[in-house]
C-alpha cells in the first residue's frame, strides 16, 4: 500500500497511512485487554456464585469488589475502542485508491501524456472563431448570465431560446448513442451522506458539494453518485453483470476556492447538465470496459466535428477514487485552451467496498467485492462552449452540427437577432 500510495507523489498520504497502521494496531490491543478483561469478569461472577454457596462470605465480597473493578477497566477500554475505531475509519475514508500498475507516472496535470490527437485540428483558426463563446453567444441571446446571477447568485449560467434546445440536444444526442447497452436511468437529485460518501466525494470533499442539513441530504455533484449506490448493500449475480447504466441529470458543485477562475461564461458553473454513463462488473471485465467506454465518449465528441484529444491521467493527478483514467478534451479557439468535457475512470473495487456491492459467483463460496466503472458520456457546459466558438460564423452566427440536427426543431443555425 505504501509503494502504491507514494506513485501518487504526496507525502502526506504516507503519513496518514503510518498513522492508520498506529491505530489499527493500538484497536488490536485494547480489543484483546477489552475481551481479556470481560472473560475474567465471567469467570468472577461464576466463583461469587460458587463462594456464597460455600458460605464464604469474605471472599465472595472481596471477588466482587474485583469484579467491579474490572468493571469499570472494562468500560474504560470500551469507550476507547469506540474513539480509536472511529478514528481509524475516518482516517482510511480519506485514504485515496491505489493507482493501476499500468496508469502514468508523473507528479501533475503536465505529467499527463497523450494518447490520441489532436483530432480535427486545423491548421489555423480564423479570427471569428476567436472570440469566447461569453461573448459571440451573449451577442447572440442564448446565453443570459446577468440574469441567472440575478436570480441565483455568481456562477449560474442560463441558456435562452436555440441555446437552451443546444444544451437539451446535447444531453439526448449522449443518451441516444449510448441506448444500445446502457439501462437508462433518472435517479434523485439528493442523496444521503452514506451515497455521498461510497463514492469517495465525502468526507474529503465536503466543501464542494450543497448539502441540505437540516434533512442530511446533498445535492449530488454527478449522477456516478447514485447510480454507484444503486446497489448498496447487495449481492449480484455474476451473471447479471456487467450492469450498464446511464442519466441524464443537473449536477451541483460549489466550487470552493475557484472564485476568478475559470468562471466567465460556460467553463464552470454551480449547476450544469449531464450524461453519465457507469457499471457495476466483475474484476476481469473492467479492464475491457473501460477501453469500451472511452471509445463510446469519443465517439459522441467526434460525431461533433470538435478538435478533441485523448489523454491518460497520470498518477499525480488522479482524484479520489480513481484506479486508472482518461480525459478527452476539446480546443476551444475563443478561449484558446484545451477544456475537459469527459473523464472515464476505472475505480477497482474501492467505491464498492464503501458501498458494499459484492457478487456472487456459482463456483464459488461466498462474494466478493465489486468493481465500478464510470464516465461522463456529455457534459454539457464545455462542450456547449466549443460548439459555439469553433462552428461560429464571420456574420456572428453559429451553425449547428448536422448531428444535432434532429433534435433542434428545425434550426441548421444560430443566428443575430
Amino acid at each position: 500500500m505504501r509503494a502504491a500510495l507514494a506513485r501518487r507523489t504526496k507525502p502526506e498520504l504516507l503519513e496518514q497511512i503510518d498513522q492508520a497502521s498506529r491505530l489499527d494496531e493500538r484497536l488490536r490491543e485494547i480489543t484483546a485487554e477489552r475481551d481479556e478483561t470481560r472473560r475474567r469478569v465471567n469467570e468472577l461472577s461464576k466463583e461469587v456464585g460458587q463462594l456464597r454457596k460455600a458460605g464464604e462470605t469474605d471472599a465472595a465480597e472481596t471477588a466482587m469488589a474485583t469484579s467491579r473493578s474490572l468493571g469499570e477497566s472494562e468500560r474504560t477500554l470500551a469507550a476507547e475502542h469506540d474513539t480509536v475505531s472511529e478514528a481509524l475509519h475516518q482516517l482510511l475514508l480519506r485514504i485515496p485508491n491505489v493507482p493501476h500498475p499500468d496508469a502514468p507516472d508523473g507528479a501533475g496535470e503536465e505529467d499527463n501524456p497523450l494518447i490520441k490527437g489532436p483530432v480535427n485540428m486545423p491548421a489555423e483558426f480564423p479570427e471569428h472563431q476567436r472570440v469566447p463563446h461569453w461573448e459571440s453567444a451573449t451577442a447572440l441571446g442564448i446565453l443570459d448570465n446577468e440574469r441567472a446571477t440575478k436570480i441565483s447568485g455568481a456562477m449560474f449560467t442560463m441558456q435562452r431560446g436555440l441555446g437552451a434546445t443546444l444544451a437539451r440536444a446535447l444531453c439526448q444526442l449522449a443518451l441516444d448513442n449510448n441506448a444500445d447497452a446502457f439501462e437508462e436511468i433518472r435517479p434523485p437529485t439528493l442523496v444521503t451522506t452514506a451515497t455521498l460518501t461510497a463514492t469517495g466525494q465525502l468526507p474529503k470533499f465536503a466543501d464542494d458539494a450543497y448539502a441540505i442539513e437540516r434533512d442530511d441530504l446533498w445535492a449530488i455533484p454527478t449522477a456516478e453518485v447514485p447510480l454507484t449506490s444503486l446497489y448498496s448493500g447487495e449481492v449480484l449475480d455474476e451473471a447479471d453483470l456487467p450492469a450498464l447504466m446511464m442519466a441524464h441529470t443537473s449536477c451541483f458543485r460549489r466550487e470552493a476556492g475557484s472564485a476568478g477562475r475559470d468562471t466567465r461564461g460556460m467553463l464552470r458553473t454551480h449547476e450544469f447538465d449531464k450524461v453519465e454513463i457507469l457499471a457495476v462488473a466483475t474484476p476481469e471485465q473492467a479492464p475491457e470496459l473501460l477501453t469500451m467506454m472511452v471509445a463510446r465518449a469519443e465517439r459522441t465528441i467526434a460525431s461533433l466535428g470538435l478538435p478533441y484529444r485523448i489523454i491518460e491521467i497520470c498518477t499525480g493527478d488522479m482524484g479520489q477514487s480513481h484506479h486508472r483514467s482518461y480525459d478527452i478534451e476539446v480546443y476551444a479557439p475563443g478561449c484558446d485552451r484545451w477544456l475537459e468535457v469527459s473523464s472515464i475512470s476505472w475505480f477497482s473495487d474501492y467505491q464498492a467496498r464503501r458501498g458494499d456491492i459484492r457478487l456472487r459467483r456459482p463456483d464459488k463460496k461466498g462474494t466478493e467485492i465489486a468493481h465500478t466503472l464510470n464516465g461522463s458520456a456529455l457534459a454539457v457546459p464545455r462542450v456547449w462552449a466549443a460548439i459555439i466558438e469553433n462552428n461560429r460564423q464571420a456574420d456572428g452566427s453559429v451553425v449547428i452540427p448536422d448531428v444535432l440536427l434532429p433534435y433542434m426543431r428545425g434550426a441548421t443555425v444560430i443566428s443575430p437577432k
